[in-house]
């Protein structure tokens, strides 16, 4: 199986979707197109993968060989943990960390080209100790590099970014400056030549509603769109936010839209199609994504889990790999 490219799956969180989700997936004719390392704890994906075939369960790295599969397990198990179903709790995001490692050392090691994962559970990483705001950034970390890194959220090949993310909205506008705003810009634009669109359209909204009723847009936000033309990306606004994606995203204007905040891009976003929203992890030295939905706590066990948005973000992460 050579000229394959190699991606590992995590798992998510054991107590989530995540071992549901990726049993359901593995059949998908489109994924024999790579080569996978499921990253997790086999005896938890064995209640959900019995009727999988040819999968090579492996813990050492040096096991690491596709001859008569493109599907290997790396079993990560110690021990058998009960994990809480349906909650937060500390085992979960100590194993989620611990894949985490995994993959990463893959990833130095040179055997993976890109990463996919079911969805994590902030609190779950947080009572296990990471001291990150979130898990780009612990990625970030675990890649010892320094660079700008930002997520991006797709749907139907409609790009977003966000200038702040993960913080109270009453500490926006101070970090709103013109630096901040020019560091997603160049990054989306990137990741969209990557994604094959050519002269991507950049549409950068305001922070304030209908981008008049305060100063930023006149001595920050417009002076970072003049910088971004002068770098030769084709950017326009600021645009205000609730008209926004109906010019960008409904009407096509843009190919993507880069916000202010958190949730002046996510509800936008999540309103056209919550079922189909994939995250990128941006900036970081190999592309990784994951589905854009939570860990859905609601519906584990009951065999309600939607597919379409794991789907989605391999089906993405293929496309930034080629």
């Amino acid at each position: 199986m050579k000229n394959k490219r190699n991606i590992a799956i995590l798992m998510g969180d054991p107590s989530g979707i995540g071992p549901e989700l990726i049993c359901k997936i593995l059949n998908y004719n489109f994924l024999k197109k790579i080569n996978i390392i499921i990253i997790g704890e086999k005896y938890i994906f064995d209640k959900y993968l019995k009727k999988q075939k040819n999968i090579k369960s492996i813990n050492n790295f040096d096991h690491i060989e596709f001859k008569s599969t493109n599907k290997i397990f790396f079993d990560i198990t110690k021990r058998k943990v009960r994990y809480p179903i349906g909650k937060a709790n500390i085992k979960s995001g100590i194993s989620v960390l611990k894949s985490i490692g995994i993959a990463v050392d893959l990833y130095n090691k040179r055997k993976i080209d890109g990463i996919n994962f079911a969805p994590f559970n902030k609190t779950s990483l947080d009572l296990a100790g990471m001291k990150f705001k979130d898990e780009l950034h612990y990625f970030k970390n675990k890649f010892k590099i320094k660079s700008y890194v930002c997520e991006l959220n797709v749907l139907n090949n409609f790009w977003t970014a966000r200038v702040t993310s993960h913080i109270p909205l009453k500490d926006v506008a101070k970090n709103i400056t013109i630096k901040n705003i020019l560091e997603p810009v160049k990054l989306v634009n990137k990741y969209l030549k990557k994604n094959g669109i050519k002269n991507p359209k950049v549409g950068v909204q305001a922070l304030n509603p209908h981008a008049e009723f305060g100063n930023e847009e006149k001595k920050i936000i417009i002076p970072a769109i003049r910088k971004a033309r002068k770098m030769k990306i084709k950017t326009y606004g600021p645009l205000p936010c609730d008209t926004s994606f109906i010019r960008a995203y409904k009407n096509k204007e843009f190919n993507c839209l880069v916000g202010m905040y958190h949730d002046a891009i996510q509800s936008g976003l999540k309103s056209f199609g919550f079922e189909k929203g994939v995250t990128v992890q941006g900036g970081l030295p190999i592309p990784i994504t994951t589905p854009a939905h939570g860990t859905a706590f609601d519906i584990v066990g009951k065999n309600q889990a939607n597919v379409s948005p794991m789907l989605e973000s391999l089906k993405l992460l293929i496309k930034l790999l080629s």
